[in-house]
This record gives structure tokens, C-alpha cells and sequence, in this order.
């Protein structure tokens, strides 16, 4: 289904108009992802203050501090535990997005921020030009059980230009007000719907807005004196069917093979076998391998060379598929060669790479062969993944949820309509 402008028009309305917090102690933001060993609760206040208490089961939990005000964050981040089967929870009365034991409809998203550069702008202000904050609320609106975001949610690094009037007043930097405007306010509506999972990105790195990250959204617990944490390590996010594992390869060198990191990202891959033993495993990661990327001048930018040769041989035979983001496309990909499918679902809300191609079917990425590929350049959009009989069903959505490319998946083949 599609949703008329009016749609949107009244949502916005009621967002804007919606009550104020009436106490200094109500969450600004609230949300649940996925951890190493479990789910957790994070809230988000403004200024110092003791954290909130979670209610979980019909018990007060008291929340920790995670983040401490900062230079650059006035604001105090706080987490809990949620044990394993909790029935409901809330913070300050607010009810929190729970896990389902086995999710049916995962959404996936990416590269949803809006780029600010010293190289060019995006019209923030814009709803067409920025579609996010629609988008968010049509994305919401399909009831997902699980977000998934494959990364890069900050991109307004740079001052708008004093001529653009699309983006005349955006703040920029890794600041909170930055992190507020460019993800956690426009991503409001599907916070308070489903439980996410967090995947970091290159736009995510400690000299771009790795601070923020750490501080409110990377899986693991401790923010480093520099404040911002470094590569993390691998970890199971336990869906039940299948078991997510994300992993973190936001600096992976992508023109050239890095051998001084090919090790460290091998051992990666071959640590899934030991987090998932078991099937079928997902992986999400940020940079894509073996993706068609964009073609210029007949040449494939945007695959990954270090991560093909750490992955290579490594990849598990009980892993289907691969969920990345980094190029600013949809394409959904199988391999002649024994390897995962791959999504990629980089189409969330930057500008977009429309020289991507729309059927790379038969195109040889670093001595793969792709089997069969669909794409659709050019058009921002979100991925949906229903379970159904014996696999999934994959819906690349437009910002409208008008339907663009549905494809059936079993283990690592498709077939599409």
C-alpha cells in the first residue's frame, strides 16, 4: 500500500503539537536494541540528571549511566539489561518496544542521514530532497518486529552553505544537536515502534561522528576517555531464526586491499562460526562485498577489496545472507560461486547513487559472478523482509511504500517477480 500526502501532513502536525514532557526527568528519547548477551533499554535526558527508573515485569530497574554530559553533549544517556522474555517495560509510564521471539517483519534501512559536505549540500529542509523523516513514518506505520540499520546515520559534517536555502540553519559536526537533527528526532516514530539493531558505519569512525555513536548507539558499554570507542567486536543478535551476528568493519579499506587489515577482518569472519554455529545466520555489516557499486567510467567503485579477501574463504556455509548499506542504491545479489545472497539497502535518505546499475547480472566483482542482480538507482526507499513458507519474501520499498522490486528468497537463491 501507498500513503497520500495528507498522510504525512497530519502526522507531522501531531508530532509537533504532541504534549511537552512534563517532568525534567521524562527521556527525551527512548529506544531498545540488541547487545552483546541480550536487549537493552537506553534513554536519553537532557542535561545531568540521575537516570530514570525502568519498569520491567511490574518492577522498578534502576537504569546506569552510560554517558555523562560532555563537551559538545549536554545530555545524560542511560541503559538497563531487559532479561531474555521480559513481557513489558516502560520508562516513565512511555511503554518500550519489546523483542518478539521470532521476528516475521524485519525492516531494513541505511545511509539515512542528510549530507552536508564541503563538497555539496542536501536541501535538509526539504522533504523530497531529505526524505527520512516521511520515510520514517510510513516505515512505522508497516509495524515492523525488528529494525535493522546497516549505518551511516551522520552526515551534516559540514556548515550549509550561506546561498542554500535547503539547509539554511542545520548545525553540523558530531554534536548532539547534530545527532538529534539528523537521526534521533526524524527516526522518533520507529524508535518508539520496534526494537533495533544498530550497525556502525564509515560516517561513524572516530574523526566523523564517532562520538555520538559511542555515546548513545554502539552495542558495547564503555565510552573511552577519547570519548569514542574503536572497532568492536563481533556479536550474536539472537533472533532465534535466524541469528543476526553484526559485525563492525567501518574503516575497512575499500580501493585497495589492506594487508595489515585483511587479519583482523578474517578473524571476524571466521569468529561467526564460533558466535552461530548453528543456521541459518545473517550477517549485517556496513561496507558491501562483492556489490555491483557504482560504475564510472567502466570501472566498480564501492566493493570492498580488503573485505573480499578476508571473507574469501571464510564465510560459514550456514550464513544465507549479507545485509550492508555504504552505497547509495538498492540491490539485491546471488552469486554463481557458494556464497551468501546480499542486500544492500543504502537508499534511506543521502543522496543517491544513480549511476548504480539496475540489473548487474553477469558483472565480475573481484573474481565473483553475479548470478542474478536487481537494482533500482536513483530512488530512495527501505527493504522489508517477511517470513514466509520456507524462506522470505524481500520488498524494496519507494518512500510511499509504493512496491518496486519484490523478490522470494531461500537460503542463498531468489526469484523475482
Amino acid at each position: 500500500m501507498s500513503f497520500p500526502p495528507r498522510f504525512f501532513a497530519l502526522a507531522i502536525i501531531l508530532l509537533l503539537f504532541a504534549p511537552l514532557a512534563a517532568r525534567a526527568d521524562v527521556p527525551l528519547y527512548q529506544w531498545v536494541q540488541y547487545a552483546p548477551g541480550g536487549v537493552e533499554a537506553r534513554a536519553i535526558l537532557d542535561g545531568a540528571q540521575p537516570c530514570p527508573s525502568a519498569r520491567i515485569n511490574g518492577k522498578d530497574v534502576a537504569m546506569a549511566v552510560r554517558a555523562a554530559p560532555g563537551p559538545d553533549f549536554p545530555v545524560t544517556v542511560c541503559a538497563v539489561s531487559i532479561p531474555a522474555g521480559a513481557k513489558n517495560a516502560s520508562i516513565a509510564q512511555k511503554p518500550l518496544p519489546l523483542p518478539k521471539p521470532k521476528p516475521n517483519r524485519i525492516l531494513l534501512i541505511g545511509d539515512t542521514g542528510c549530507r552536508i559536505s564541503n563538497e555539496g549540500a542536501q536541501s535538509c529542509n526539504d522533504m523530497d530532497a531529505w526524505p527520512f523523516p516521511r520515510g520514517s513514518i510510513v516505515e512505522a506505520a508497516l509495524k515492523p518486529d525488528l529494525v535493522i540499520h546497516v549505518g551511516d546515520l551522520l552526515y551534516r559534517e559540514a556548515a550549509c552553505p550561506l546561498t542554500n536555502q535547503g539547509c539554511l540553519g542545520s548545525p553540523y559536526g558530531d554534536t548532539w544537536a547534530v545527532w538529534r537533527a539528523d537521526f534521533l528526532e526524524p527516526a522518533r516514530p520507529l524508535l518508539d515502534s520496534a526494537p533495533f539493531v544498530f550497525t556502525r558505519g564509515n560516517h561513524e569512525e572516530c574523526q566523523r561522528g564517532g562520538k555520538g555513536w559511542s555515546r548513545m548507539f554502539d552495542a558495547y558499554p564503555d565510552v573511552s576517555p577519547s570519548g569514542c570507542l574503536g572497532l568492536g567486536a563481533p556479536f550474536l543478535a539472537d533472533l532465534g531464526d535466524p541469528k543476526l551476528i553484526v559485525l563492525d568493519v567501518s574503516t575497512a579499506a575499500e580501493l585497495r586491499a589492506s594487508p595489515t587489515q585483511i587479519p583482523f577482518f578474517r578473524k571476524e569472519f571466521q569468529d561467526v562460526a564460533r558466535l552461530a554455529p548453528t543456521g541459518p545466520v545473517w550477517l549485517a555489516f556496513h561496507r558491501p562485498i562483492w556489490t555491483s557499486g557504482v560504475s564510472v567510467f567502466g570501472f566498480i567503485i564501492g566493493d570492498n577489496k580488503t573485505l573480499a579477501e578476508a571473507a574469501r574463504n571464510d564465510i560459514p556455509a550456514n550464513v544465507d545472507m549479507l545485509l550492508s548499506g555504504h552505497i547509495h542504491t538498492f540491490q539485491i545479489l546471488t552469486y554463481q560461486e557458494d556464497l551468501p545472497l546480499q542486500i544492500v539497502s543504502g537508499h534511506g535518505g543521502d543522496e543517491l547513487h544513480r549511476t548504480a546499475p539496475a540489473d548487474p547480472t553477469g558483472m565480475v566483482i573481484d573474481g565473483v559472478t553475479v548470478e542474478q542482480g536487481r537494482g533500482t538507482p536513483g530512488v530512495f526507499g527501505f527493504v522489508m523482509l517477511d517470513r514466509e513458507a520456507g524462506g522470505w519474501k524481500a520488498t524494496n520499498y519507494d518512500m510511499l511504500a509504493k512496491v518496486l522490486t519484490l523478490c522470494h528468497l531461500k537460503g542463498r537463491k531468489m526469484a523475482c517477480d
